[in-house]
């Protein structure tokens, strides 16, 4: 009997060892290369949960206070990914080395993630601090993303430009959507300068839950036009928010499970223009889970859904379908959007691979 209960207490502790949340992000270290002083940059790590509890991260503490952080506040579901962006503002010219810890209810709890740089005066390569070419400006981002929104926020978001031009050089974004605003500054850029477009996402604009998707277009010169070369796709993802809800309700909340988030038919669609994949959408929760919202965001797929309800322990079919002739690659991945009312998972991505 001893033997059974120490066997019993040794499976129950392993058990408990590997149910838990994993802390990975995409680097440990971003190098910002040459940045110029007076002139904020900002850094975003991607964090993924690769364990099989939700990952919560409790706390973000930059080394020095001339840092600010802004974290993923929801849990982070098994699979599933968030984001920790770190402004620096630089007080001092030179080069730099900072850290940022992240705290997490993943072991260890205490995790650091770096950034580097040299603060100069003037910037005389941008090709590092500015990689993405456009006409004769560069930029440090070529996408606009913000992929975890809540009704009521106003999350910012900051472009770097450089004019690399023989002439002076007003930065504007053209098409914007209603609810962007932007600043910039310096409103004209002469030569060899470098400057910013702020952009302030008014949440309350936004029309629907879900993916917001639209594209803005980089003017490159005085009278420019709209073309594929100037293209910045822009997203934004507006969740329910849960943050009210007690721990009760959690307990009692509704719980997502997907068969499968990550989907290959790269074989498949190599011998046929059109296959399909079925997807098990279940609910281990202890409440029906909804399915507020399904989207795709290409041509080239297409979706069934057989319940949007599902109570308690029941499951049902998602089939994915691919046509390879309608294929429309530029800028955008395949992809399928959930937005549901589990607290944990409101947001659930499905990738497509179809190369």
């Amino acid at each position: 009997m001893k033997r059974i209960l120490i066997g019993i207490y040794a499976l129950a502790a392993a058990l408990t060892a590997v149910a838990q949340p994993r802390f990975s992000s995409n680097k440990e270290t971003h190098n910002f290369g040459q940045i110029e002083w007076k002139h904020p940059v900002s850094v975003e790590y991607v964090i993924t949960n690769t364990g099989d509890q939700p990952l919560v991260l409790t706390d973000v503490d930059p080394s020095c206070a001339c840092s600010v952080a802004q974290w993923t506040q929801t849990p982070i579901a098994p699979g599933e990914k968030g984001t920790v962006t770190v402004e620096f503002d630089a007080k001092a010219l030179g080069h730099f080395e900072k850290s940022v810890g992240v705290y997490t209810n993943a072991a260890p709890n205490l995790v650091y993630l770096y950034f580097t740089g040299e603060v100069v005066r003037e910037i005389k390569d941008f090709t590092n601090a500015y990689p993405y070419l456009i006409g004769q400006i560069r930029i440090d981002k070529n996408e606009i993303d913000f992929p975890y929104i809540y009704r009521g926020e106003r999350p910012v978001m900051r472009i770097g430009v450089a004019n690399l031009s023989d002439r002076p050089y007003e930065p504007v974004l053209m098409h914007l959507p209603s609810y962007l605003d932007m600043e910039v500054e310096p409103s004209v850029l002469q030569p060899g300068e470098s400057g910013r477009i702020t952009l302030t996402l008014n949440t309350d604009k936004l029309a629907d839950l879900g993916l917001n998707q639209a594209s803005v277009y980089l003017s490159r010169f005085t009278g420019d036009k709209v073309s594929d070369e100037n293209e910045i796709p822009l997203s934004a993802v507006l969740l329910p928010d849960f943050s009210n809800l007690s721990a009760a309700d959690m307990a009692a909340a509704p719980v997502i499970h997907l068969s499968d988030t990550d989907i290959d038919l790269s074989a498949q669609l190599a011998k046929k223009n059109k296959v399909k994949q079925d997807i098990v959408v279940s609910n281990t929760g202890q409440s029906p889970l909804q399915i507020i919202k399904l989207q795709v965001f290409n041509p080239a797929l297409s979706v069934g859904l057989k319940k949007s309800v599902l109570q308690p322990g029941e499951s049902t079919r998602l089939r994915v379908t691919i046509d390879k002739r309608n294929i429309v690659r530029k800028k955008r991945h395949l992809r399928i959007l959930m937005i549901t009312n589990d607290p944990v998972q409101p947001k659930v991505e499905i990738n497509i691979k179809a190369k």
